[in-house]
């Protein structure tokens, strides 16, 4: 049974005051919403939207991460691709990069696939299960106060690898759609790089 009495705040809310002070923050999306929620909130050249790539957000955000150690890397995925990457956190956390923030909106739900209840509406905590693994920081936060103070936190150094739960309405937005051309996506954030396509 899901469990919707902790969730409050409406997603794109909640990450356009992410992304408002992101600074030069690359960020990496995971499939689905979390992709529309940031693209709604304007396309970057430094935004790394993946398709079809279920459960691997966090460790392409690792692999930037350690590209590029001495900037800011935010990953953006929901709770569904998350449970199929728990393993990804201990990988992270053996890794300690000092760079890396994994922002998960939980909306209890799998919304790409028809609005199942997901595993965190039967109580898995994934900030309990990241702070298990030894990540510096972790939290939920379940108001967009909380979600401003969270900004603001998340622009100061840190000692190792974060993860923060934002508890969001499970809704299904309009759809706000990125480029769907990987190829394009790829090459678009290596020139924002200052690298040469491939």
């Amino acid at each position: 049974m899901v469990n919707t009495s902790a969730v409050a705040m409406n997603r794109r809310d909640a990450v356009a005051r992410l992304l408002a002070v992101r600074d030069d923050a690359l960020v990496v999306t995971g499939l689905g919403s979390p992709s529309y929620d940031v693209h709604a909130c304007g396309d970057r050249d430094a935004n790394y939207y993946l398709w079809g790539a279920m459960g691997g957000a966090a460790l392409v955000g690792l692999g930037l991460a350690q590209a590029r150690p001495g900037q800011r890397v935010m990953v953006i995925t929901g709770d569904g691709e998350q449970l199929m990457a728990m393993g990804s956190l201990a990988t992270i956390r053996v890794a300690r990069p000092t760079n890396l923030d994994i922002i998960v909106l939980d909306n209890q739900h799998y919304g790409e696939t028809g609005m199942q209840g997901s595993h965190t509406g039967a109580g898995i905590d994934l900030s309990a299960v990241a702070a298990a693994c030894g990540f510096a920081a972790t939290g939920c936060v379940r108001t967009l106060d909380e979600v401003d103070a969270l900004s603001q936190r998340l622009r100061q150094p840190a000692d190792g690898p974060r993860l923060f739960v934002l508890k969001v309405q499970a809704e299904n937005l309009p759809r706000s759609l990125p480029p769907r051309d990987a190829v394009f996506i790829k090459n678009r954030l290596r020139a924002h790089l200052g690298l040469a396509p491939c």
